[in-house]
């Protein structure tokens, strides 16, 4: 087993067994995992974190509730997939530590959950890299359950290309 596969055992048990799991009570019985795309070493990229954004301006994302979260862009990262140009916005929080990208691609709505996934990454070392590890890219909490208030990923970050990395859509009861 990978450290990923690790990884997506013990959310699946988080899911199923734990009270704090986003799933409802109803969809608990018959859960028997989440749906992930196969690894992909091409899709973990460490890349340079562009700082040279208005990191000041605070961003209000909606979210599917209704309400809004406030964030400030700390930077962005331009990388390939499959010979196709993208870029993401990195946010910063002051509930995190780290960097917040939520994001919407060519996936989203048909092997994806419709209002985009989310990856958390590491601020950058000294070098200034970061790394972006679309394998552990995953659903928010209300492609579970509406209850939650989730943040919409923003225009900036729809990216045309295809991510067949990490979470696939949840089709629960």
């Amino acid at each position: 087993m990978t450290e990923l596969d690790d990884f997506r055992r013990e959310k699946d048990e988080f899911f199923r067994d734990d009270p704090r799991s986003p799933l409802t009570p109803r969809q608990r019985p018959s859960f028997h995992g989440l749906t992930y795309y196969p690894e992909i070493d091409a899709l973990r990229i460490r890349a340079r974190l562009d700082t040279d954004v208005d990191r000041d301006e605070r961003i209000e994302m909606p979210t599917t509730t209704g309400d809004t979260q406030v964030y400030t862009r700390a930077g962005v990262v331009r990388f390939d997939i499959d010979d196709e140009p993208a870029t993401v916005t990195l946010f910063a929080s002051d509930d995190s530590p780290d960097l917040f990208v939520p994001f919407r691609d060519a996936s989203s709505g048909k092997e994806t959950y419709g209002a985009g996934r989310y990856l958390d990454v590491e601020p950058p070392g000294s070098d200034g890299m970061v790394e972006l590890d679309f394998n552990l890219a995953y659903n928010p909490y209300c492609a579970y359950n509406p209850e939650y208030s989730c943040p919409i990923p923003p225009g900036e970050n729809w990216l045309a290309v295809w991510i067949r990395a990490g979470e696939r859509d949840f089709h629960g009861s």
